[in-house]
């Protein structure tokens, strides 16, 4: 469903939403996503409305391209785009993985600044015009769907951006993007070159004019929005911010932005506002990188209210505080009290309402779970259910689970940590002595799984307030160039601890970064 006004809306108007979560968003570090994972992003993104999904960057590996291909047969709405660097290999191998598509896009780019110019390619400016012109025609006699973009462009000086820009459009290009690449522009600043590009570039007027811009300094957002206001049409844009160093500008925040403020932006999108509050969780759950609970639209925190004042205004009217309403991202009103009397009907209705869908299988592990948990916490609160479910999910497909632990800590002797690991459904139990119980718990899962990982992050953080709150521990390893996240949590620091370590392993073993499990498993 899209978003429905009585109002003729002109098309002229219409911001084209351009989402990178998939290929600038996974680029953060942690944040590499599985074949499968991103297809079900990809699904959710086309169905909410977002016009253009960037796939991925195809020559990078294999399965970078096997997933744009994927992605490009399986796409129904939105247009399906590839990256490629200005050369050959990259723009043919990206028109090869974008071929299923029903309309499919290649995004090519050159880095046009300076310091980009000279230490990065070591090129001079009449060299980097060539690339441009090359790499755009050789992308638009594979596909009449081309963007061009000027890679630190914020940074480049006027005159020649004004060229490259010019000689994009004359090779071809649909659609030229400026790149805040590095997050250096203020916002007036980044209106200003979109409106200087417009005014001064032939052709300028017969193309869209899109915006990428980096949140180093936090104005990831407000330029882009200049950028519309000064006359771009495509905003460049990751679900959560998701995004390289300090992150990329949020599809949330820029979609309800234009929404709730159409009074001062005249503009519209043709995404499903209804859907941000399921994408958002979808992807932090793919990604292992929580949300923040203040973060604008999709935060925990984002329509609670705690001061009396506010609960006072909010309760007599919710304008009094709040600038849209909760249903608009996809949230409800109601809430139920889940505890240890709640049966199966009430905890299936607040899966439903958190967004989450299970088999029956599925769903009956779940409630179990629940119950353990309902059973030692006197309040279970949305987000308990939310990183209980979360486990679940993605623990499902996973070779080696935590099946039991049991941890002696203390003054009085040895930290020894014994636990029972569940490797492709067969038992086994290792007793080890570390550190402390964590490092005595992490020794006895390298004893059953031998690997060479390195513990990058541990961290831990309480899911709710309370001492009988759950743990919600993050593990990152790191392994011959891959870096893999995983969460656990359970009302047992050390139970959450084992369970993250395992899952961030779990997601090593899947990308065929270790040995294959049956030589990994101790006599």
């Amino acid at each position: 469903m899209m978003n429905t006004e009585t109002k003729i809306r002109d098309e002229n108007d219409r911001v084209i939403i351009f989402d990178t979560t998939l290929r600038d968003g996974e680029q953060c570090p942690g944040a590499t996503m599985t074949f499968d994972e991103k297809l079900e992003v990809a699904e959710l993104l086309d169905e909410m409305g977002v016009d253009v999904i960037e796939a991925g960057f195809p020559i990078a590996s294999q399965g970078d391209f096997e997933s744009v291909k994927e992605i490009a047969r399986r796409s129904k709405n939105a247009v399906i785009c590839g990256l490629a660097r200005a050369q050959p290999a990259d723009i043919d191998r990206c028109a090869e993985a974008i071929k299923p598509a029903g309309r499919g896009r290649i995004h090519t780019f050159i880095g046009t600044s300076p310091l980009h110019r000279k230490y990065q390619m070591d090129i001079d400016e009449a060299e980097c015009l060539s690339r441009v012109t090359a790499s755009v025609g050789r992308a638009r006699s594979l596909t009449d769907n081309v963007e061009w973009s000027a890679m630190d462009a914020t940074r480049t000086e006027s005159d020649f951006l004004c060229r490259c820009v010019e000689a994009a459009i004359a090779a071809g290009a649909t659609t030229v993007n400026i790149p805040d690449t590095v997050g250096y522009a203020y916002h007036d600043e980044f209106g200003d070159l979109i409106r200087m590009l417009l005014e001064r570039v032939p052709g300028a007027d017969e193309i869209v004019f899109s915006t990428h811009c980096h949140n180093d300094l936090g104005l990831a957002v407000a330029n882009s929005l200049s950028g519309v206001s000064a006359g771009a049409r495509q905003v460049e844009c990751a679900i959560n911010g998701l995004g390289e160093r300090a992150g990329n500008a949020a599809l949330e925040e820029i979609v309800m932005a234009i929404q709730t403020r159409s009074d001062i932006m005249p503009y519209w999108t043709g995404v499903d506002t209804t859907h941000l509050t399921r994408a958002s969780k979808l992807v932090s759950r793919v990604t292992a990188f929580p949300v923040q609970y203040n973060k604008a639209i999709v935060g925990r925190n984002a329509f609670a209210h705690e001061s009396g004042i506010h609960q006072d205004g909010v309760l007599k009217h919710a304008g009094t505080f709040e600038i849209m309403t909760p249903e608009s991202v996809g949230l409800k009103e109601s809430s139920l009290v889940m505890g240890k009397h709640s049966g199966r009907h009430a905890f299936r209705e607040k899966l439903k309402e958190l967004g989450y869908e299970l088999g029956d299988n599925a769903f009956e592990d779940a409630f179990v779970r629940f119950k353990g948990l309902a059973d030692v916490k006197k309040h279970v609160y949305d987000e308990d259910i939310e990183a209980l479910v979360d486990q679940e999910i993605a623990s499902a497909q996973d070779r080696i689970r935590v099946t039991s632990l049991t941890v002696i800590a203390g003054t009085g002797g040895p930290q020894k940590a014994t636990i029972t690991l569940q490797i492709d459904g067969k038992q086994h139990m290792y007793e080890s002595v570390g550190d402390g119980p964590v490092d005595a718990t992490f020794q006895a899962i390298r004893a059953l799984v031998p690997h060479e990982a390195r513990l990058a992050l541990y961290q831990v953080s309480a899911v709710t307030e309370g001492t009988d709150a759950q743990a919600e521990v993050m593990v990152r390893l790191e392994a011959d160039g891959q870096i893999a996240t995983g969460r656990g949590s359970d009302t047992d620091t050390m139970v959450a601890s084992a369970r993250a370590y395992v899952s961030a392993l779990n997601k090593l073993l899947a990308r065929g970064a270790r040995r294959k499990p049956e030589t990994m498993l101790a006599s």
